[in-house]
């Protein structure tokens, strides 16, 4: 959690802020670091009272919110797992809920919108590090293509909205997150969750190795939580224009030294067993992200 006497205060203080997704993994971290620079009336839509998939619910929400701010993270996520077996519903409801919210901030004349995506965007097989020159150059890894096209397509609505109507709405690309809070739902979890409930779980039952996905050849790139959080809520202080921005770390690490790490980590002694019938997903992940400390600048403080 950011300590507030070490963070800027922001600009959007005073002002009215809705954050969808705003009870989740990175969001929550996000009110934080906006409640830190002095930001007060925020406004977070639950899906109970406002399902983002409906227009009509959409609608309720920004009349009840009227925000100058609007920084949207909601969505249906998971792992490769829960992409493979969803990916209809993660296609239709993260358009969905992009294409009613960036409608709504149209109508109600937002001042910044900014529009989380994902680097599951990215095509499979992208020179490595990944530019935003090259979102464009080929089709996303298949087992979550549907969620990064869906997200995609939010980019395109963004900039032809720009285009058309002077939308103040910007686009960032993070990698994969990870930090307290976590989901550790062994059907919607990602890597590094995944990887530490299997090792706590294998020595409680007193297992000798735990079973991973794939051959542990392919590598990723994290970035943690609070520091995802501060680049976006940076994004949204300083940055007004139509290109995607990745957000990342800069660096890269096999999912087979990975699980040695993490199972270290856990005083796990046991040995990774690698399940080579799952799938891998996309071969290689490693951001550029000179686009971002040019267009942001260096975090001045926090």
């Amino acid at each position: 959690m950011p300590d507030a006497s070490s963070v800027t205060p922001s600009p959007w203080s005073g002002r009215r802020v809705m954050v969808t997704g705003g009870a989740g993994f990175l969001g929550q971290a996000i009110v934080e670091r906006l409640r830190a620079g002095g930001v007060t009336d925020i406004f977070v839509p639950r899906r109970s009272d406002y399902d983002l998939t409906d227009p009509g619910a959409a609608r309720r929400a920004f009349d009840a919110a009227r925000p100058e701010l609007v920084i949207h993270l909601a969505a249906e996520v998971g792992g490769i797992g829960a992409n493979q077996r969803h990916p209809g519903r993660f296609f239709r409801n993260n358009l969905l809920m992009g294409v009613h919210c960036i409608d709504e901030a149209q109508r109600v004349g937002v001042k910044k919108f900014v529009c989380v995506g994902t680097i599951c965007s990215y095509p499979k097989f992208t020179p490595v590090p990944f530019r935003e020159a090259d979102l464009w150059n080929g089709y996303p890894e298949e087992t979550n293509a549907p969620y990064g096209i869906a997200k995609k397509a939010l980019l395109v609505q963004c900039q032809s909205y720009r285009a058309e109507y002077g939308f103040p709405g910007v686009f960032l690309l993070p990698v994969n997150l990870y930090g307290p809070g976590d989901d550790f739902d062994p059907q919607t979890s990602h890597v590094i969750p995944a990887l530490i409930r299997k090792c706590f779980e294998a020595m409680e039952s007193g297992a000798p190795g735990v079973v991973c996905w794939g051959t542990g050849d392919p590598t990723r790139e994290f970035l943690y939580i609070d520091d995802a959080a501060r680049g976006i809520v940076m994004a949204a202080e300083r940055y007004d224009g139509p290109e995607p921005v990745n957000l990342g770390a800069g660096f890269e690490i096999s999912i087979r030294d990975l699980a040695v790490t993490i199972a270290g980590m856990c005083g796990f002694r046991g040995t990774p067993r690698w399940d080579a019938s799952r799938p891998d997903g996309q071969p290689r992940r490693r951001l550029d992200t000179s686009r971002a400390e040019a267009l942001f600048g260096k975090d001045r403080a926090g």
